[in-house]
């Protein structure tokens, strides 16, 4: 899909096998990759709305269903600067996930429209 991320990471995990990133998404995502200058581990691409009413709160058309999201497990003082480069970079969705072990901290980082319906209004971070 791009030189740093595989269909195969970004694949929905219930076993559907898709995989619908929007491909300007994916371009600013490989943007951000090469800003970062370092591995960005997949934790969760698209989701299928079935999958996702499983996994989230946001139902059946969360962020992930549009293939304009990502989680990115990271930790540390390595969280601290994807953020800060992601919101250089006008991602419009931050969502951090820092507490407990690190094995399961993840940043969140979608590029959802300004105004989706009833969705709280962008560009916003948030904490899980």
């Amino acid at each position: 899909m791009t030189p740093h991320f595989k269909r195969g990471e970004l694949m929905c995990k219930c076993g559907c096998a898709r995989a619908q990133m929007s491909p300007g998404f994916l371009q600013r995502l490989e943007s951000l990759r090469v800003a970062f200058g370092k591995p960005m581990i997949i934790t969760s691409g698209y989701r299928c709305p079935r999958h996702n009413s499983l996994v989230s709160k946001t139902g059946i058309a969360g962020p992930h269903t549009t293939g304009l999201a990502v989680d990115v497990s990271v930790a540390g003082p390595d969280a601290y600067l994807l953020v800060l480069i992601a919101l250089q970079m006008g991602f419009t969705g931050i969502g951090v996930q820092q507490a407990g072990p690190h094995v399961g901290r993840i940043i969140h980082i979608d590029d959802l429209p300004l105004a989706v319906g009833d969705r709280a209004p962008r560009p916003r971070i948030w904490s899980y």
